[in-house]
C-alpha cells in the first residue's frame, strides 16, 4: 500500500522535526540546531520506511476487517449510531459549560465524560435502531425492488421458472447467512439434506445467469435463527422477502415486511374447479369416513371421493360436489357416478340395436 508507506514516511519526518525542536531549545547555535533537525527528520523518515514493510500486512488486515464490518452494517444501524453520537456530543458541551467552574474539572475529565456519554447513547440507539434509524428511510426507499431469497425458496427451485418467465423484476439478494446454511446442508452427513443443499447452490448458479444476483454480507450475531435474520434484514433494507414458507410469511407480515409467497401464487394460479364438473382421478388411499377414497390431481390438489374406496388403484371419472380452500391448499369433494364411466359410443350402439329389434318384431308377428 503506497499510501500507507507515504503516511509512515511523513509521520517519521514529523517525529524527527519534533525531536529537532526539542534539542534546539538546549543548543545555542541556530545552524547546529537546523543541521540536527534535518538529520533527525531524515533518520525518522528512514526508520518509518523500514517499519512500514512490517506494519503493512497488519494494518492491511485491520483495514479489511474494518471495511467488512462497516459493509455489514445496515443503513438504519448507522443512522441510529450517528444520532446517538450527536446526542452525546451535545450533552457533553452542556455539561462542560455547567461544570467548567469546578476546580477539578479540566479537559481530561471532559474527554472522559464525552466518551462515557457516547458509549451509552450509541449502544442504546443501536439496540433500538428501528425507532432511531428513521433518518435512513430515504436510503431504504431507494433500495426498493430488491427481493431477498430464503433457503426454502432456493431449494424449491421454482424461482428459476419465475425468473425465466420474467415475473421477478429487480435485483435478487442472497444474504451470506443463507449461503452458509446451504453450505452446511451440502456438507451434511445425511444424504437427503446433502442433496437439498447441492440443489440450492445449483439453483443460485442458474439464477445468476438469468438476472442480477447480489450476495449481501449482512449478519446479526445476536440472532440465532435464519428466519429471524431474514425478517430483520428485510426490514432494515426495505427489500421484499421471497419465500414459500407459510409460517415465515405470516410472521414477516405481522412485522410489516412485504412478502412474495410462491406458495400463495401457485394456489392462486391453479385452475378453478366448479361444482358439477367431471374429473378423472386415481384413488390412492382411504379417507377419514368409511368408504371414502382419496386421490390427487396433477397439481397436487386432494380429491375426496364419496364411496370411492372400491375404485382404489383405478382411474375413475367423478363428479365435483364442492370445492373448499383451506390453509394447506385446495380440497375437492366429489362423488362417483357409474354413468360417467360408461363410454358414450357403446351406449349409442345399444340404443340403435334396441331400436332395430323393436322394428323387426312386428314383421315376425305378421308373418306368423
Amino acid at each position: 500500500m503506497l499510501a500507507f508507506r507515504l503516511f509512515m514516511i511523513l509521520l517519521g519526518l514529523f517525529a524527527g522535526w519534533q525531536a529537532g525542536r526539542t534539542l534546539s531549545l538546549t543548543e545555542s547555535g541556530n545552524e547546529m540546531a537546523l543541521s540536527n533537525s534535518l538529520s533527525l527528520m531524515m533518520a525518522g523518515a528512514l526508520i518509518a520506511f523500514l517499519l512500514s514493510s512490517r506494519l503493512e500486512p497488519v494494518v492491511g488486515r485491520g483495514i479489511s476487517q474494518l471495511v467488512r464490518w462497516y459493509a455489514g452494517l445496515s443503513p438504519r444501524t448507522v443512522a441510529a449510531a450517528t444520532f446517538g453520537l450527536i446526542v452525546a456530543l451535545l450533552l457533553s458541551v452542556l455539561l462542560s459549560n455547567l461544570l467548567n467552574g469546578l476546580p477539578f474539572y479540566n479537559w481530561f475529565v471532559s474527554l472522559v465524560v464525552t466518551l462515557m456519554l457516547a458509549a451509552f447513547f450509541v449502544r442504546f440507539t443501536v439496540q433500538h435502531a428501528d425507532a432511531f434509524g428513521i433518518l435512513a428511510s430515504p436510503q431504504v426507499r431507494r433500495k426498493r425492488g430488491g427481493k431477498v431469497l430464503d433457503t426454502n425458496v432456493v431449494i424449491d427451485g421454482r424461482v428459476v421458472d419465475l425468473a425465466k418467465a420474467g415475473f421477478l423484476e429487480g435485483q435478487l439478494v442472497v444474504p451470506t447467512f443463507v449461503l452458509r446454511e446451504l453450505q452446511l446442508l451440502a456438507d451434511h452427513s445425511d444424504a437427503q439434506k446433502r442433496t437439498r443443499g447441492k440443489r440450492g447452490l445449483a439453483v443460485l448458479e442458474e439464477l445468476r445467469e438469468l438476472q442480477p444476483l447480489h450476495v449481501d454480507d449482512w449478519d446479526d450475531p445476536s440472532l440465532d435463527k435464519v428466519d429471524d435474520k431474514l425478517i430483520r434484514f428485510a426490514r432494515e433494507t426495505g427489500y421484499k422477502l421471497l419465500s414459500n414458507d407459510s409460517n415465515l410469511t405470516r410472521i414477516a407480515k405481522l412485522q410489516d415486511v412485504q412478502v412474495m409467497s410462491i406458495h400463495e401464487a401457485a394456489v392462486a394460479l391453479r385452475p378453478q374447479v366448479q361444482a358439477g364438473d367431471a374429473l378423472v382421478v386415481t384413488i390412492t388411499k382411504s379417507g377419514q369416513q368409511p368408504g371414502q377414497g382419496v386421490g390427487y390431481l396433477e397439481d397436487g390438489t386432494m380429491v375426496v371421493v364419496e364411496d370411492g374406496l372400491k375404485l382404489r388403484g383405478k382411474p375413475a371419472r367423478v363428479l365435483v360436489v364442492n370445492n373448499v380452500q383451506t390453509n394447506v391448499g385446495r380440497m375437492i369433494f366429489a362423488r362417483y357416478d357409474e354413468t360417467l364411466d360408461q363410454p358414450a359410443a357403446p351406449r349409442a350402439e345399444r340404443r340403435d340395436k334396441k331400436g332395430k329389434g323393436a322394428a323387426q318384431m312386428p314383421e315376425l308377428t305378421e308373418t306368423a
